[in-house]
């Protein structure tokens, strides 16, 4: 069982269900960069087609194919093998050698696109990700599908980190790493369990924002982003009015923290808010609230951030398949969990025998 803390979603009427994820055709996603490949340059640029696989096996059966190191194989974010996924990759161009790419060709993977590229693709360059779902076996009128899809693309969702994120014993690890009660563990581990941390307190602060109904709005002292930046300001008291007219307008949006050290931090309302989102307990079974992890986070050298309070999903479309099931197809921007999104839709969370334990980014 995760061991999450609860995300909360706004009260719209009756909660909506589904049954998801009932084959890897149900869930198919598609990475979009905000670049093309280059055509030229000293690496080979491969998109694939992958049921089953995460991107580190690929990672692994690009590098053996084209004899280079797996460290130099070029990604822009992970999918998960729960999903059919169209990924790219850079992999380094090796002097004499032609790899022979037909030869990954299987049932697990296909090529879709061999070129070239004068860099590696790094990680954090994705735009975000094309969905389509299959929702089977749904409960509610196709009426009220109809108008949670029109909220969902107008109002947009709680911006969660999904139960993912926290696997089923990050949060008691990084609890005990942060009291000092862990043995040493090595960077990419204490990584994890740090992001994992992290989000968890940023979901405390988004779930007691849901609870009060302000979650969409621009609190006074809140720290504001620019949509499509991360760029980022204190609201004035004296800017209530149109900082109100711009949130609505979705120009810019209310935010909550990702602990550590400096950065823009909120006064006035949204700081009372925060302080009192993070006196509570993190999450089951975990010692210290989040304040206390807050604090620790900080003393670990990590710098401070914010993540929109919000998202909604662009492009959206649907249409019924049959009389209990439903195709939707929408984009997310880069970090914004597909999970999160379904639970808006819905209205509570996924029942975790049914959820997509799916990680994109």
């Amino acid at each position: 069982m995760s061991e999450s803390s609860p995300r909360i979603y706004p009260a719209d009427g009756e909660p909506l269900s589904a049954e998801l994820r009932r084959s890897l055709e149900d869930f198919r996603v598609t990475e979009r960069l905000p670049f093309a490949p280059s055509g030229v340059g000293g690496h080979h640029w491969i998109v694939v087609e992958k049921r089953g696989l995460n991107t580190q096996e690929v990672a692994i059966r690009l590098a053996r194919c084209a004899g280079v190191a797996v460290r130099d194989i070029g990604f822009a974010g992970l999918k998960d093998r729960h999903a059919i996924a169209r990924q790219s990759f850079t992999v380094p161009a090796a002097p004499g050698r032609d790899p022979d790419w037909a030869s990954l060709e299987g049932n697990d993977l296909h090529l879709r696109q061999v070129s070239r590229h004068d860099r590696k693709l790094r990680r954090g360059v994705l735009r975000g990700n094309h969905f389509q779902l299959v929702l089977r076996a749904t409960t509610g009128a196709q009426s009220l599908w109809s108008t949670r899809l029109r909220s969902l693309a107008q109002r947009g969702f709680p911006n969660y980190f999904g139960a993912q994120r926290f696997g089923h014993r990050n949060l008691s690890e990084a609890a005990r790493l942060l009291s000092g009660q862990c043995a040493r563990v090595d960077r990419h581990r204490r990584g994890l369990l740090w992001s994992a941390a992290r989000s968890a307190l940023f979901n405390l602060v988004l779930a007691e924002r849901v609870r009060q109904g302000n979650w969409t709005e621009i609190l006074s002292g809140e720290v504001v982003q620019l949509a499509g930046s991360h760029s980022l300001f204190l609201a004035g008291l004296a800017d209530q009015e149109a900082l109100r007219a711009r949130a609505a307008a979705w120009d810019l949006h209310p935010t909550g923290p990702l602990p550590g050290r400096g950065g823009v931090t909120p006064t006035a309302d949204a700081a009372a808010l925060e302080t009192l989102a993070l006196s509570a307990a993190v999450a089951a079974g975990t010692m210290g609230n989040g304040l206390y992890w807050a604090r620790r986070l900080a003393e670990q050298g990590l710098d401070a951030a914010r993540r929109p309070l919000r998202a909604r999903p662009d492009d959206l479309t649907s249409h019924w398949q049959d009389a209990h099931t439903l195709v939707l197809s929408f984009f997310l921007p880069a970090g914004v969990f597909a999970t999160s999104c379904v639970e808006g839709l819905f209205g509570q969370e996924i029942p975790e025998v049914q959820r997509l334990d799916l990680y994109v980014d």
